[in-house]
């Protein structure tokens, strides 16, 4: 029943706030990931875990929220959930060791990824069928938002305080959002009644699990301990195939399985998450790699990186209720799907143009067509995952289909850190091979270094060192940059890859408006 007046804007601004703050984290500690290496005594690399961790979480809990928010009550689980992400929160901020920080960032995860899903729920609730499109372009703003605001708060953070206050900023919004949902959110009569009815699988879940948390771990730390030289590496790339297997067998055997894996037989579905997937590898690999460059590279601060995001996001994110209130109407999705894939393809490729000395209005396009790629794909490609199915099958599909996003997510972050780490060493290894005394460029940049040194401190014997110094830091650079534009082009290779797939998936058929965003709205409260 959509709720009204002054009670239909608590709930709005509660569910938006709470979906933003959960996915700001996704993304806030980006800015941080030097502070907090040297805080905590690890390297950058290694610290990529804190975003790892809470990406895993969501991928594991999103498709389980449909069933624990049944057998809890909505309401009950929501609320619950906010607790939780506040508490662990607090406790990020607190962690003194990586271990810490890594396994309280999972449990926010937990929290968090009920934030994000039961929130689209609630938001649908309080509008009326024919409104719903433009609540989901509403909603949309958010998903987008959320990621965008954590680099420009976290680094503002960073600019006035430390790192541990990037989350303690959400024990207020927290607390708050605990308060309103408990006055202003209905409870359903039926919630949380029917547990006897609802059978737990908790083999499906542990393999779920088992088998995301091995696949993650070999691409995280693969390129660290040396790939299949590593027993640990080899031991978990057997834990992820089989966990893989185990899964899928027995979610298609059981009768009531955590994940209904049965629906991907659908072709429309089964190619929108595969479309789905990569965009979530562009949407996180993006907002990972670009704060790290920035900041190693180009030398912004923290703040400079957030507002390098914030601005050019803010340009495109309003495209999301115009697309939902023209996809209400009957317009096609696969338009909004192909100029999006094809503005994420230029992204990448204009992104791998940038140099070292590139300042924050150089970015400004690059990012744009970034925040356009994202609004035109998004909310299209929640709609095609149901396309043709029956509205008993939406539930399944659009949790299955919100995982795959997350999983794209977590899997680009992995994937971003090993291709930097492989690359790096390559390039490095080809700038060296040209510094050598018989090439006349090297000798003219060594000599004119050496000669500066020497003027400005008066000794020409440690000039000499400082000079090899300089030029290695510089060969150091040059080569993380180079290893960083390489990154850019990969996830145009990925949007390359799989716009085929656009021109064989098939769009629903028109309906009425009311029909269809009743059905889609019953869809996400069973979803999510």
């Amino acid at each position: 029943m959509a709720s009204k007046g002054f009670t239909k804007f608590i709930v709005v601004a509660t569910t938006i706030s709470a979906a933003i703050m959960e996915l700001l984290d996704t993304s806030i500690v980006n800015v941080a990931l030097f502070n907090m290496a040297g805080s905590l005594g690890v390297n950058v690399e290694d610290v990529a875990w804190v975003i790892t961790s809470y990406a895993i979480a969501n991928v594991i809990i999103i498709p389980l929220t449909g069933f624990l928010g049944n057998y809890f009550g909505r309401k009950n689980y929501y609320i619950f959930s906010m607790i939780l992400f506040t508490i662990a929160s607090y406790m990020c901020g607190e962690s003194t060791t990586l271990l810490n920080l890594v396994i309280w960032r999972f449990i926010q995860g937990i929290g968090g990824g009920a934030l994000l899903s039961t929130s689209q729920a609630i938001l649908f609730d309080a509008f009326e069928p024919q409104d719903r499109a433009i609540a989901g372009g509403i909603f949309g703003m958010g998903v987008v938002l959320g990621p965008t605001l954590g680099p420009t708060v976290g680094g503002w953070v960073m600019e006035h305080m430390n790192w541990p206050w990037i989350f303690f900023i959400n024990l207020p919004i927290g607390v708050l959002a605990t308060y309103l949902s408990y006055n202003f959110i209905e409870k359903k009569p039926d919630e949380g009644k029917h547990k006897s009815n609802i059978q737990i699988d908790y083999g499906g879940i542990l393999l779920l699990m088992i088998a995301v948390g091995s696949l993650q771990y070999v691409l995280e730390r693969g390129e660290a301990e040396d790939w299949y030289a590593s027993r640990t590496i080899q031991i978990l790339t057997v834990s992820a195939f089989f966990g893989t297997i185990a899964f899928i067998w027995r979610e298609l055997t059981i009768p009531n399985p955590a994940v209904r894996l049965s629906i991907l037989k659908d072709r429309t579905l089964g190619f929108t998450n595969i479309m789905s997937f990569v965009l979530g590898i562009g949407l996180f690999t993006s907002v990972y790699v670009f704060p790290v460059l920035v900041q190693r590279i180009n030398g912004f601060t923290p703040y400079e990186t957030g507002l390098a995001i914030l601005f050019p996001t803010l340009v495109g994110i309003f495209l999301f209720p115009i697309i939902g209130k023209m996809m209400a109407s009957g317009v096609s999705p696969t338009p909004f799907i192909i100029l999006g894939c094809i503005l994420f393809i230029i992204f990448g490729f204009y992104g791998g143009t940038m140099t070292g000395e590139a300042n924050r209005f150089d970015f400004f396009y690059v990012l744009v067509l970034r925040t356009f790629g994202i609004s035109l794909m998004q909310l299209p490609l929640i709609n095609q995952a149901v396309a043709g199915l029956p509205p008993q099958d939406y539930p399944s599909a659009i949790a299955i289909n919100n995982m795959i996003r997350q999983l794209g997510g977590a899997f680009g972050i992995a994937l971003a850190n090993n291709f930097v780490a492989s690359h790096y060493a390559q390039h490095r290894s080809d700038l060296v091979s040209n510094a050598y005394a018989t090439n006349p460029a090297f000798t003219e940049r060594f000599s004119a270094t050496v000669q500066s040194l020497t003027a400005r401190t008066g000794d020409a014997l440690n000039a000499t060192e400082l000079a090899y110094r300089q030029i290695s830091f510089a060969v150091d650079k040059q080569a993380y940059l180079l290893s960083y534009l390489d990154t850019f082009r990969l996830v145009s290779y990925f949007f390359i890859a799989v716009f085929p797939l656009i021109f064989v998936i098939r769009s629903a058929k028109k309906k009425s408006i009311e029909t269809d965003t009743e059905a889609l709205k019953a869809a996400l409260e069973d979803a999510h």
